[in-house]
């Protein structure tokens, strides 16, 4: 440093721009005062003289300059690696679970970006730190708590599986919040270029730690299988956190990320596991419908399990598209077979006993899928197969009426009928008598339609299919009579005095039965 300020000397011109005072150059050399502000300000004093003597390099003073360039590059590379052990020192320093980043720090990574290769070991030393007390950190919360006991050990609550795995959750994602903070304060100095991309790697680094005993420990809940219900809200917590971390660092933090995503994917297989499997129990012992035609016990308790996994389903906060394709998947693996098992305990029932059964099990099927979203294509489904039973029930209901009424054999007469075959009247049981007796039935129905519902409509659970059922089958049996009606009334089938015979026209009775 005297040789550097002799030549500066011999040069009085450069005096000013090549000369540091004498106290600078003695804080320069006390590693232990490296703290203090002077400390970077002769490091920045240095690198300005090692640019501005190339003006030198540029004279006939290139000897001079050339010499006063090689004490300067000396005394930086000899300030840089003071500074980085310092710097490491510091960073090996900050093994509590919560730390300060000092200023003094932040100065100290802006000034080693200009080495890469220093500020990248400080880096690591800083990961390799604060990982060590992460872990120390997730330990401590899972056996001891908090300071005081407050809050509660994590451990505590390992018999409420969801509560388990949430507070787990919930702790490293505060704790990948705080460190990427402590990273901000320490580089936010720094200018260099990717400094948000050299956060979420050393915040990568620093959560690997704790990758192992979270899978370890969520492993240990989901294949203990607590129940389809819990799996799925077990399943949708991760599949939240996993979205929420990732937000924080981004998609550096590969090994905390796949390592919920795959507890995600685990507990999405195993409770799709639980579905198949209660589906399989369900196709294995296929239950004979109930005496009333209402729900079998088998296709309630899937309901009220359905139900709560779609209740837990739309309180969920994982995205709306990830929700919905869940949802498709859930219906799919217990509707399906639900209705396979329906149809399967029906098959031996008459056809108006098995149209009742059918009708009151998809509605109970479409009132529990109604409460709920993204069900608009299974409702539609559900109600298109309730139409095709209700079909039925409206047809045996109206040919019911007609066979107690007397109007059956008649109407079907009536029908068959053609007019090259001579006249109605001379039609075995076609003849004046015969109607009129068949008139007396039906206006004992016309008196009192609800005396002649089938024992199945009262079976319904539906009150506002029940009427459906009666208004169309209504409809039918008044069609039926005015065919008939039309029939006797024609001149070409010979009967006398056919208004005494049929008393009523198809409005009046159409009148008495809406």
């Amino acid at each position: 440093m005297v040789e550097y300020q002799k030549m500066a000397f011999r040069h009085p011109e450069n005096r000013d721009c090549f000369c540091m005072d004498s106290s600078l150059c003695q804080r320069f050399k006390l590693c232990n005062l490296i703290s203090l502000q002077g400390f970077f300000k002769v490091l920045g004093r240095v690198k300005q003289i090692h640019s501005d003597v190339k003006i030198l390099l540029r004279t006939n003073q290139q000897r001079s300059g050339l010499e006063i360039m090689e004490q300067m590059a000396l005394l930086q590379e000899t300030s840089y690696e003071q500074l980085y052990r310092w710097a490491q020192g510091e960073c090996r320093a900050l093994t509590q679970e919560s730390c300060d980043i000092s200023p003094v720090l932040a100065q100290a990574m802006e000034a080693l970006q200009d080495r890469p290769v220093l500020y990248k070991y400080t880096l690591d030393e800083f990961g390799t730190a604060r990982r060590s007390a992460m872990v120390r950190g997730f330990i401590d919360a899972l056996t001891r708590g908090g300071p005081g006991g407050t809050p509660r050990p994590i451990e505590m609550h390992s018999h409420d599986p969801l509560r388990y795995v949430g507070d787990m959750l919930a702790w490293l994602h505060q704790a990948t919040a705080s460190e990427k903070e402590h990273l901000e304060a320490m580089l936010k100095l720094v200018t260099a270029e990717g400094v948000e991309e050299t956060m979420q790697e050393v915040v990568g680094h620093i959560t690997e730690g704790v990758c192992r005993p979270l899978k370890v420990r969520i492993e240990q809940v989901i294949v203990a299988e607590p129940g389809a219900v819990l799996l799925y809200k077990i399943s949708n917590l991760l599949k939240f956190y996993h979205h929420t971390i990732s937000n924080i660092v981004g998609n550096s933090a590969a090994m905390l990320l796949t390592t919920i995503e795959e507890m995600h994917l685990l507990s999405k297989k195993i409770f799709f596991n639980s579905l198949s499997l209660h589906a399989s129990k369900l196709m294995d012992k296929i239950e004979l419908p109930p005496a009333d035609l209402g729900p079998s016990s088998a296709l309630n308790q899937t309901l009220i399990l359905l139900r709560e996994i779609l209740a837990s389903h739309n309180s969920c906060v994982v995205p709306v598209d990830t929700r919905q394709a869940d949802f498709v998947q859930v219906l799919s693996c217990v509707l399906d077979p639900l209705l396979q098992t329906c149809t399967m305990s029906a098959s031996n029932l008459g056809s108006a006993d098995m149209a009742t059964f059918m009708v009151n099990s998809l509605h109970m099927m479409k009132t529990t899928l109604a409460l709920f979203e993204f069900t608009d294509k299974r409702l539609e489904m559900l109600q298109y197969q309730i139409e095709a039973h209700l079909d039925t029930l409206i047809n045996e209901e109206a040919a019911f009426v007609l066979a107690r009424t007397g109007l059956s054999y008649i109407y079907s007469i009536v029908q068959q009928h053609k007019p090259e075959q001579g006249p109605l009247v001379n039609v075995p049981s076609m003849d004046s008598t015969s109607l009129k007796a068949a008139m007396v039935q039906f206006d004992r129905y016309l008196s009192a339609p609800d005396s002649l519902l089938m024992p199945q409509i009262n079976f319904l659970l539906s009150a506002s299919i029940k009427q459906q059922i009666v208004k169309q089958s209504t409809e039918l049996v008044c069609r039926a009579y005015s065919e008939v009606y039309s029939a006797v009334m024609h001149p070409d089938n010979e009967y006398k005095d056919p208004e005494t015979i049929l008393p009523r026209s198809p409005h009046q009775v159409q009148a008495l039965l809406s």
